[in-house]
């Protein structure tokens, strides 16, 4: 039966060299280009036989840390269907131990397995000329290898269990997005070090800190080996673990798949429920979900997201003009844009109108709604400010300072956000209506949207002075307290945050009454 498995495994991929012209076509475009860059790859590891063996362990620990990676993200990102799934092997009669033992070998016959271990083999014959044995060198081929093919089984596993309801072009986006807050500072910060014919020491501190992690230990080890490393001992016992672990965790989905009936999904399921369909199904996800749509639709929000990154680099012409410096003025707009993001959302109670009243008349917990509405935000902030923040400091030119201002920024924005949570219940001021221009604003009869925009402002300055001081001294007098700013513009920053969606909370539940009427008179 395994066998007829394994046979089943290598037809399907003989199979994907059928069907019409241009599909064989593609496929075979796609394979050629595959080999080229699986051979330029490995061509550029033997280019480095000769190297220093730090710069081969920073390259062989990083590439082989992203490849595992790679293995976890893909499933979750590409959204293709398993052809590997437990569940299409129920029928087959064979115990779960045995099954996920056969599903596991399968896995190796794929073309990414196939490069995978072209590639990895490549790495340890050049580790082998360093100095490295010949068993650690396959030793490190195979830890490396299964870890990669387990990783992507248990998130193909996972994927499958867990969202394949709600596989959507959202979701998928959602996970681009993260995948552009982790690698994009990371390519910046890369891209200022010096590289002067050794390894800069942040890559050497980056790549210890990978070589004992689930991701690189396995590649590390005959790295270690060559190196005569006290360390090659723990990486070993690491990517051992780690292998272990994960076919535990294989072991258990696959019990859990043949155990578990898959819902069928309805016909308005299939026709696709946005961001209904990937937020959670309680009432802070709808809220969560219909805030989405008006920020990604409404042309009174999208204004407000174009008009902040113009504003926050407008601020540095009176500086330049003023007389400071540039490296200092750089710095400026990644603040100003966090400041105003933590603002955004100080009036959207009044954005709602008279559909207010959905949340009113249902009884909404002031959490949900207070939470719920903080979601876009987060989702379009996180990501800007974690492009933003290594972008300044990489024109700035002082890596060290990169605590410093992410601990500005994150105070800036979340003492913002908390702020806005409490203003845009207890003030709400008149806003145009939906469907209406951005630029028409109604009259007001009083001060209170004046004094609500400045408050929420001049608030969220005033809590993240602190940060702002130690911030200075770190630039002008002593670089630790760059790590004090840091942790103080994180601490101050959730602090403000839970505490004004606390109170927020409180005031929605409270003033129902009054919000109702406020959306109705304006």
């Amino acid at each position: 039966m395994a066998a007829h498995v394994l046979r089943l495994r290598f037809a399907l991929l003989v199979g994907a060299l059928r069907g019409s012209t241009a599909h064989v076509t593609r496929i075979l475009l796609g394979l050629v280009l595959l080999v080229a860059a699986t051979v330029a790859a490995c061509w550029a590891l033997v280019s480095l036989t000769d190297a220093a063996p730090d710069a081969l362990f920073a390259v062989t620990v990083l590439g082989g840390s992203a490849l595992t990676f790679g293995f976890a993200l893909a499933p979750v990102i590409g959204g293709v269907d398993d052809p590997l799934d437990p569940r299409r092997f129920s029928l087959l009669a064979l115990g779960h131990g045995r099954l996920a033992a056969v599903l596991a070998v399968a896995g190796f016959l794929s073309v990414p397995v196939f490069v995978l271990v072209a590639v990895s083999v490549t790495a340890a014959t050049v580790w082998v000329e360093q100095g490295a044995s010949v068993v650690g060198g396959v030793l490190g081929v195979v830890l490396g290898a299964t870890t990669c093919v387990l990783t992507a089984r248990v998130f193909m596993a996972m994927t499958s269990l867990f969202l394949r309801e709600r596989r959507s072009r959202e979701l998928t986006g959602l996970f681009a997005l993260a995948v552009v807050v982790v690698l994009v500072p990371a390519a910046v910060f890369f891209g200022s070090l010096e590289w002067d014919g050794t390894v800069p020491t942040q890559v050497s501190e980056a790549v210890s800190v990978l070589a004992v992690t689930p991701l690189g230990a396995a590649w590390a080890y005959p790295g270690r080996l060559a190196q005569g490393s006290d360390d090659a001992t723990l990486t070993l016992v690491v990517a051992v673990a780690t292998v272990l672990v994960l076919a535990l965790v294989w072991w258990a989905l696959v019990r859990r798949l043949l155990t578990t009936t898959e819902r069928p999904m309805t016909s308005r399921e299939r026709a696709g429920l946005g961001w209904f369909g990937v937020a959670p199904g309680t009432p802070g996800g709808a809220i969560a979900a219909r805030s989405l749509l008006y920020w990604t639709r409404d042309r009174r929000y999208l204004m407000n997201v174009v008009v902040i990154p113009i504003a926050a680099a407008v601020t540095v012409v009176p500086l330049l003009v003023a007389g400071v410096p540039l490296e200092i003025a750089i710095l400026v707009p990644v603040p100003f844009a966090a400041l105003f993001l933590g603002w955004l959302p100080h009036n959207d109670l009044a954005y709602d109108s008279t559909a207010v009243w959905m949340h009113v008349a249902s009884g909404v917990r002031g959490f949900s709604d207070r939470l719920g509405r903080l979601v876009p935000v987060l989702l379009i902030g996180v990501p800007l400010l974690a492009v933003a923040v290594p972008l300044a400091v990489a024109m700035h030119g002082r890596w060290a300072l990169l605590p410093a201002l992410t601990g500005v920024c994150v105070s800036l924005f979340l003492s913002g956000l908390g702020l806005s949570s409490i203003a845009s219940v207890l003030a709400p001021y008149a806003a145009s209506r939906p469907g209406e221009s951005p630029f028409q604003q109604p009259q007001r009869t009083g001060a209170g949207g004046a004094a609500s925009q400045s408050l929420v402002m001049l608030g969220a300055i005033a809590f993240t002075v602190p940060v702002l001081w130690w911030s200075w001294e770190a630039m002008t007098i002593d670089i630790d307290q760059a790590s004090t700013a840091l942790w103080g513009g994180v601490g101050i920053g959730f602090g403000v945050l839970v505490v004004g969606v606390v109170i927020g909370s409180v005031l929605f539940e409270r003033r129902g009454g009054r919000l109702m009427e406020f959306a109705e008179s304006t």
